[in-house]
Formats: C-alpha cells, structure tokens, sequence
C-alpha cells in the first residue's frame, strides 16, 4: 500500500519511496537538555514515534538519529543570548555537563513513560565536535563563509535558493534592515558556525579556530552526515524550526556537498493551552509529572494526541485530557471484552477493517481516521478474539500497550472512603485547606484525586 506524507520542502502531499531499498533514514532534531520537557516538547516525539511505527507496519526497517544538543543552543534561535546549557548551570550552579547528564536522563524517562520507541542513535553534540569541525572547514573550503575577529558566519547570499523551505529571501534581508541587525553580518540572515569562546566560558574546545565551541545548526547538518550520508529520506522537527534551524541546515548542507540533506521534511504543529501559548510566565508548562498529579498517566496524554493530525496544532485543556482519560479506559474495557469473546468474524470484514485503518495512517498519518477504525471495532456488539487480535495489530503503531494491560479492581479501604467523605464536606463548606489537605493525604496513598459532579473520585 502506498504512503503519502505532506512535504515541507514542496509544500503538497507526495508519496514517500525510500532512497534505498526498504531502509527508511530519517533524522530527528532532539532535544536541548537545560531543563524539564513539557508536554509541547513531547508532541513532537509522539509524532516522532507515530512516524516510526507506521513505516515499520509499512515493513520498513529504520536508521534513525536523534541529537541531544548539550552545547551551542543560544537563547535566541538566531545567534544571540547565552548558551542555554550555560544559563542553566547558573541558574542551579552546577557544571553545565552535570545539568546536561541530568535532563538528558529525565527526557530519556519520559519518552519511555509515554512507551516512544527510541531512534537507533542517540548523539549527544558534545561527542561530537571533532565531526563538526571537519565539517566547518570543508564550507569555508567551499567558499561559503565569513570570518570576524571571533566568529565564522555562514554567507547566506551565496546560494541561489536560501530559504527554499520557508520562503524567506535573502535580498529582502540586507544589514540594516532592522535596527537590532548584528553589524558583524553581512546578512541578516547570515548565521554563526563557530564561535571563538570567552575566557570564562566553560564549554570549549580546541580547534583550528582557537579555543571555540560550535554554533547550533551545525551539530544537526554533521551528525545528519556522519550516520546517514549526503543524503536521507526524512527529517523531523517542530514546525518553529522552519524558518532558522532547518533553513539552515539545508544550507550548511549545500555549503558542504552541494545537496539539500532530506528529501522528506516533516513538521509537527504547536500544542497550545486554552487556546494560547504555553509560557512560565502564565504558570502553564506542564510536564508529565504534573499531568500525573492531576491524575493523568502518560498513555492518556498519548490518547489525546491521536485526536489531531500532526500538522494541526491541538488545544491542550483539562477536559480534552478527562475525555482522553475515559477513551483509554474505554479503549482497554473493550480490548479485554473482546479478549474474552467466542464470536468468529468473517475474514472479509476483518480485512476492510485493516484496510481502513491502514489506508488512514498512511494518508500522512491521520490518526483521528484510524482511530474511528478502532471505535468501530470496541464497539463491535459481537465480542471476539479475532477483534482482539486485530487491536493488538493496531496497536503497533497506537502505542497504547494494550498487550500487558490487566484491569485492577479499586479495592478501597474503609478509612480511605472516610477521607473521601470528609473531603466532600469540607469541599460543600468551601474550607479549600482542609480539602487540599485531605487530597494531598490520599495522593501520598497512591490514588489518582478527581473532583467530578457527584464530588471526589479516587482511583488507585
């Protein structure tokens, strides 16, 4: 069967054929470690594992990177502000490799909380400087760059076709353009590949340069050629990576070898909250932990993600997760009825059933569609375990792990119910602390604290 994704680079839908035989390369921009991932930065690795699974149930095998930037992110896209790592390690006085190790390892966690199957190579940037070097002296070999007193900046006006996947154009965006224009670029849009390091600067090292540390385009552009070649299949990201990172990127790529990287570019949209976007500011960058507290385990903010197609941004609010909640549980109930079912279903009605579902992943991963696949089998009224078999199928690319899924009974104990009560009363006679109170003695006991329309819910 035919797969179709949407193509940034050519603005339209075209049918996806690997460059070699049934390997699919793909590379993934990952994350910058300096603190927590929150539940924006996480939609981008559900559609990265959706991506995944779909080619793998398409009967692809995968070579597949993923960078870990621990070095080089600027606060600004572009290059200004400090390192992100550096900022970091101030901010919890720590050395930067030390916050980096920690937020590596906390993202690591949460890809597996939410059961996101990991690329074949993860590479952290700061093991690989040397790659990264040779690749800035082949640019400047090539002609393509600039240099100031402490910076190497890519010259953007020396390709014909920069900003072929955003638009941008280069003779619109001279120096002195914009008063906050950096004199030391010829361009606007020109871009720094490696920068000489201030004495006090702690992540450095020793180049052709001097003492330098590499701009944040770069890692992806060296890395992407290290282990997939001048050319690959796919490259991912977040759709805020259009305009700077990935542009980039396919320019330092020509710089190198004359070749845009990817033939496939592939973007997944913003996760807003209530409609607007998630800063600290407004105290709405919510985690996994957070959504736990809440009562919500991670498969759930899976299930919510499969209710919008990547490229369209999807509203984060709590009742969208309450309605999630029930769908999993509803999802679950229905897998275990089937599981217990002694209907036989016709093999052509089990077919169409794969091929709807099917069809609808591979038309640029519609999961909304598949899912209403998935509907139609739980609410199947004759139960079977051909079903079962079939959702078990599915589950390959939903990731729900319906396989080990056992339901738990919620025994509650007397003295808990109790709690319950008091809680319910002092919620009628509106003593919030006593009701917080009592909520955060249950959670410490292990249950999940809802407030619903007949009062407080505690589930194990």
């Amino acid at each position: 069967m035919k797969i179709y994704f949407y193509n940034t680079l050519s603005k339209e839908k075209q049918e996806f054929q690997p460059l070699k035989g049934k390997e699919v390369r793909m590379y993934t921009c990952g994350p910058t470690v300096y603190y927590f991932a929150h539940i924006g930065n996480l939609r981008a690795y559900l559609f990265m594992d959706t991506l995944r699974r779909v080619l793998k149930y398409n009967g692809y095998t995968l070579k597949h990177v993923m960078n870990i930037t621990d070095v080089g992110h600027l606060v600004s896209d572009a290059d200004e502000g400090e390192d992100k790592m550096l900022k970091a390690a101030r901010r919890e006085n720590k050395d930067p490799y030390e916050i980096a190790n920690f937020y590596m390892n906390a993202f690591l966690k949460d890809i597996d909380k939410l059961n996101i199957d990991k690329p074949e190579i993860i590479a952290r940037a700061t093991e690989h400087i040397d790659v990264m070097e040779q690749y800035v002296k082949k640019i400047i070999e090539n002609g393509y760059t600039y240099q100031t007193e402490d910076t190497i900046y890519f010259d953007t006006s020396k390709l014909k076709n920069y900003g072929i996947l955003s638009g941008k154009k280069v003779e619109e965006q001279k120096a002195g353009a914009r008063v906050d224009f950096d004199n030391n670029k010829k361009n606007i849009s020109d871009f720094a590949l490696w920068i000489k390091a201030p004495e006090n600067h702690i992540m450095k090292w020793d180049t052709f340069f001097g003492k330098c540390y590499p701009g944040w385009h770069l890692e992806c552009s060296a890395m992407g050629y290290k282990y997939l070649g001048e050319e690959f299949d796919i490259h991912t990201g977040g759709i805020d990576h259009i305009p700077i990172h990935h542009e980039n990127e396919i320019a330092q790529a020509q710089g190198f070898c004359g070749k845009i990287p990817a033939r496939f570019w592939m973007h997944v949209n913003f996760l807003t909250v209530n409609g607007g976007k998630m800063s600290k500011s407004l105290n709405n960058l919510y985690t996994l932990e957070d959504l736990k507290e809440k009562g919500y385990e991670p498969l759930t903010y899976r299930m919510f993600n499969f209710t919008s197609n990547y490229r369209n941004k999807i509203n984060f609010i709590w009742e969208a997760m309450d309605a999630a909640k029930t769908a999993l549980n509803r999802l679950r109930e229905g897998y275990l009825k089937h599981a217990e079912g002694t209907a036989t279903i016709d093999e052509k009605e089990l077919e169409e059933l794969e091929n709807r579902f099917h069809e609808a992943i591979n038309d640029d991963l519609n999961m909304p569609v598949a899912m209403s696949v998935v509907w139609d089998i739980i609410k199947n009224p004759n139960k079977s375990k051909d079903f079962q078999k079939l959702l078990l199928k599915f589950d390959e690319v939903l990731g729900l792990d319906l396989k080990n899924y056992q339901k738990v009974e919620n025994d509650i104990p007397e003295e808990d119910k109790k709690l319950v009560e008091e809680r319910n009363e002092a919620r009628k006679n509106k003593n919030w602390v006593e009701s917080d109170r009592i909520r955060d003695i249950l959670m410490s006991k292990g249950y999940t604290v809802k407030d619903g329309k007949e009062g407080t819910i505690i589930e194990k």
